[in-house]
């Protein structure tokens, strides 16, 4: 780590200890193709993910990275080599399973719930990954999650808004079963029809659809479901996804992941995240 002023979002040192092994890990793996091409890692790795880190909270483009980070293009470029190789969710699994443990929980979830976002995007999305999410009434793309009983993101599937959550439902199901066998119940609303219900019998997860009491009126917190939307108002705390920034659907899955791995190396070392709400 080069020596700087430290930024709010900038990883601690406990926190760094948690995710430091994996990315030492996948640079382990890849010098010695670089050192054959004559291109030695140039840039220290906790620097690296501070620099991701800090355009995920603070919602900035890339190119307006503080200059006391590595160059803006050597931040994306590891960005979307760890989306590529899968780096982040390795470590949103690991993480997630260090939580669960450290709550008395098994590694392992046996349930989990499902849900969806409709957000706006930004003139970066190309017009052939958005549509139109009628209900919502918002054009852009949209978030499908599955978390665990205790909030924790188990897959994520961005999609156009215009996709259905019966069909990414489906999707985010077969993921599930096939990521974490070990779940076999799995809370959605009513926007997850009988083709959800149906596939979920075909995995062995019994899918069960919460529905709103008729009778109420107003904002009333649903059994289960409220677990998801309060991860999602755990995301929306990340500035650079209160709107769909990102040029690809999977490079969204990956701040989502990297916006996830803040929320869980905080919560096992006990640090606050700093908000701007009443300041």
């Amino acid at each position: 780590m080069t020596d700087r002023r430290r930024y709010p979002s900038d990883l601690s040192d406990a926190r760094w200890a948690l995710v430091e092994p994996t990315l030492t890990a996948w640079r382990q793996a890849r010098t010695a193709r670089a050192l054959a091409f004559g291109r030695p890692p140039e840039h220290d790795l906790r620097d690296l993910l501070d620099a991701i880190l800090y355009v995920d909270r603070t919602g900035i483009p890339w190119r307006y990275l503080p200059h006391d980070y590595p160059p803006h293009q050597t931040v994306y470029a590891h960005f979307a080599r760890w989306q590529r190789d899968g780096v982040f969710e390795q470590l949103n699994g690991l993480l997630r399973r260090l939580v669960r443990a450290s709550e008395g929980r098994d590694p392992e979830p046996t349930a989990c719930i499902i849900d969806s976002q409709s957000v706006k995007t930004s003139t970066n999305a190309p017009a052939a990954t958005q549509g139109v999410d009628v209900g919502n009434k918002i054009a852009g793309r949209k978030r499908n999650i599955d978390t665990d009983t205790i909030g924790l993101l188990l897959t994520v599937l961005v999609t156009a808004a215009s996709v259905q959550d019966s069909t990414a439902g489906q999707h985010l199901l077969t993921a599930v079963a096939a990521d974490h066998p070990t779940v076999r119940k799995t809370w959605a609303d009513m926007g997850y029809k009988t083709a959800v219900i149906e596939h979920g019998a075909t995995l062995g997860i019994d899918v069960e659809i919460v529905r709103r009491d008729p009778t109420t009126r107003g904002f009333v917190v649903q059994p289960r479901r409220w677990v998801v939307e309060r991860t999602f108002g755990w995301l929306m705390n990340h500035r650079r996804l209160a709107r769909d920034y990102e040029a690809l659907p999977a490079r969204s899955e990956a701040m989502i992941h990297v916006a996830m791995i803040n929320l869980m190396t905080r919560r096992l070392t006990n640090e606050t995240t700093p908000t701007w709400r009443g300041t």
